[in-house]
């Protein structure tokens, strides 16, 4: 069943029939919510966007046999028979990427945010936690472990902060960014830069430890541990000192990357 609803995806977004507004003629998002309820209630464990890729690397040896090896022709004959043009990049010899292969697997993740928002979940989290991940399952549980981070005293007042340090460098990187690249430790000089420095050094392996293993929760309360450091950066380190200010954006540019490794913070709403 699940291979049959992908199939009808991939095929109908190959010849660019899809949804518009309120029209669905050939029930594609009742197709994407099938896959999502089967990968949801059986628990598969799956990246949609490789299986996308095998189909089409068996669509194109079908139409080699078909043809004898004229892949192009049996693509002209495919396009008569169907009276609709194929959507596909052609690279290398038969080699087949959809140019809406992508686009297939957006129209499943946002099916995703369309059914998770109907159970009561924060839309904003959502779509922290899909980013360009493809499995279901991981996205679910990312997104369940985010909520218990921002919803916790230490969350709310971490996510100010991010906020913070995001509009900071935003605006700085316009007059001469990025800020980027190694921090200077010998330019450290107050108490609270070097803290905040030495708890991201700390955090940084550990919480990649934890997202190599897909435990969200542990990676989620890492981040809640740079909550003091960070708050007492802010409070007593002046950023754009004229002397170290590069390489206090940097730190801050360090803490965003922190973040944004479990998620893209980017993307929750703050009161």
């Amino acid at each position: 069943a699940l291979a049959d609803k992908l199939d009808q995806l991939t095929g109908f977004f190959a010849v660019d029939e899809r949804p518009t507004g309120s029209s669905d003629p050939y029930a594609l998002r009742r197709a994407a919510l099938g896959v999502i309820r089967i990968i949801r209630e059986r628990a598969i464990r799956i990246n949609i966007r490789p299986l996308l890729q095998e189909h089409a690397d068996a669509l194109v040896g079908t139409l080699s046999r078909i043809a004898g090896g004229r892949v192009r022709q049996a693509q002209r004959e495919f396009e008569e028979e169907l009276g609709l043009p194929l959507k596909e990049r052609w690279t290398g010899v038969g080699g087949l990427n959809w140019a809406d292969m992508v686009a297939v697997v957006d129209f499943i993740t946002d099916r995703l945010r369309v059914q998770l928002r109907t159970e009561g979940a924060r839309h904003d989290l959502i779509t922290a936690s899909v980013g360009q991940d493809d499995d279901i399952l991981r996205i679910l549980a990312r997104a369940e472990a985010l909520k218990s981070l921002v919803e916790s005293e230490d969350g709310t007042n971490l996510m100010a902060a991010y906020k913070r340090a995001q509009n900071i460098l935003r605006i700085e990187e316009k007059k001469d960014g990025p800020h980027t690249g190694p921090i200077d430790e010998a330019a450290l000089a107050v108490p609270e830069e070097i803290a905040l420095n030495a708890a991201l050094a700390s955090a940084d392996p550990q919480v990649a430890a934890a997202l190599t293993e897909e435990n969200f929760p542990a990676a989620m309360a890492i981040l809640a541990t740079l909550r003091p450091p960070v708050d007492a950066f802010f409070e007593h380190v002046m950023v754009n000192d004229p002397t170290l200010r590069h390489n206090r954006l940097r730190l801050l540019s360090r803490l965003k990357a922190t973040m944004d490794s479990v998620a893209d913070l980017s993307k929750i709403e703050t009161p």
